[in-house]
């Protein structure tokens, strides 16, 4: 099991390097969506499967529509590609990085998984992640409703961005 927590984490990583790298956001949205996959299923190789899929349900669900809604409305003529020269050497900065990174650390490398999935209390046993999200909306609910409020700003502070100088509804293309 630990093995596919590795691979799950390299990819995880290899897909943020993506993400960083890439200037044009068609192929950025795509490393983030694997992203997105590889994070989740860290998650559930560490037995968090509820927060798991609220965290892909969430995030592709609601912050992809943002980005689907900024993509159509930006003019990229010839985006570029992640074979191109300084996506590659972006890429390769990157990588070289995190590989620094994981040196520095020595034995541990980036992350330590000492999370544990079940707390057995005598006969009774307690998911992590169900008990978390009992206290989020318990002891958070202000907070919930901040970042509500801040992702319904985020959406049209990048609509106005996007937009450009055409008004109105229509535009040409």
């Amino acid at each position: 099991m630990m093995y596919f927590v590795g691979f799950f984490l390299v990819c995880l990583v290899i897909s943020m390097i993506g993400v960083a790298s890439n200037p044009s956001a068609y192929f950025g949205a795509g490393s983030l969506v694997v992203g997105a996959g590889m994070g989740c299923g860290v998650l559930v190789m560490m037995g968090c499967s509820f927060v798991s899929i609220v965290l892909l349900l969430i995030y592709l669900g609601g912050m992809l529509v943002v980005f689907a809604y900024s993509v159509a409305l930006s003019s990229d003529m010839f985006p570029e590609t992640p074979g191109s020269g300084t996506v590659g050497y972006s890429f390769s900065g990157y990588v070289l990085f995190v590989v620094v990174l994981m040196v520095i650390n020595g034995k541990e490398g980036l992350v330590s998984l000492g999370v544990e999935g079940v707390d057995s209390y005598g006969l009774s046993m307690i998911r992590v992640d169900l008990g978390g999200v009992s206290l989020l909306y318990y002891l958070g609910g202000g907070n919930l409703l901040i970042c509500g409020w801040a992702l319904l700003l985020t959406l049209f502070v990048v609509l106005e961005l996007t937009r450009g100088l055409v008004r109105g509804g229509l535009r040409a293309v």
